[in-house]
């Protein structure tokens, strides 16, 4: 039977309010000094652990602390910096690269819309909601990464895998003044409850894992 939009939501509500109860102390873990800081832990965090990446900027934020830091550092040098995160040559590139715009093009300050994010090297609609929302507090999406695509697609919010049409299932389902912390929500609850290795899931997916959203 097919479920109306309104049923839909009424249904994401009560997974949202679930998951505030769950993980009510979700939230960025990535550490960061300032919002340049920001941009390239985000950047790093692609198939990489946060915690991880907290590891490797503790050093790096010490070494490089302006953009021409950055610009100017000799590549195999940099990818040296940044390997434990993994991709680190493709990494180094674009975060060079996106340094050298931000620079040129803006001044030395990150763009506060999605538009100018998405013109960045390396910077994708995840990278730029996650970047946009921690600095500016603007939001114009969701951060679907791999927490939040398996825990939509587990709870029956989204049925497909491209991370764009998760986002436009997940801001149908939402209200635009819960995006924002939906992402933490799902992230954290992901963590400690439904990793990847854990194929029947957690907690919720015994209440809404089988109860599909229909089309």
């Amino acid at each position: 039977m097919t479920q109306s939009l309104a049923e839909k939501q009424k249904r994401a509500q009560e997974i949202y309010r679930s998951l505030e109860k769950i993980v009510p102390d979700s939230g960025m873990i990535l550490e960061y000094g300032n919002n340049f800081e920001l941009l390239v832990s985000v950047m790093l965090s692609a198939q990489c652990t946060d915690v991880m990446v907290n590891r490797v900027t503790k050093k790096l934020f010490k070494k490089y602390r302006t953009l021409d830091d950055y610009i100017n550092a000799p590549r195999y040098e940099f990818e040296q910096d940044i390997r434990m995160c993994g991709y680190y040559k493709q990494k180094a590139k674009r975060i060079q690269e996106t340094s050298r715009i931000i620079k040129e093009k803006h001044g030395g300050v990150i763009p506060r819309t999605m538009d100018d994010m998405l013109e960045l090297p390396g910077v994708a609609r995840k990278t730029a909601n996650v970047v946009l929302g921690n600095a500016y507090s603007v939001v114009e999406g969701i951060a679907v990464d791999t927490h939040v695509r398996r825990i939509s697609q587990r709870l029956g919010l989204t049925q497909h895998t491209d991370p764009k049409k998760i986002e436009s299932d997940l801001m149908k389902l939402f209200p635009k003044e819960q995006w924002f912390r939906l992402t933490y929500l799902m992230i954290e609850y992901g963590r400690r409850y439904s990793p990847a290795r854990k194929k029947e899931g957690g907690i919720l997916e015994e209440v809404y894992g089988k109860k599909k959203i229909s089309k």
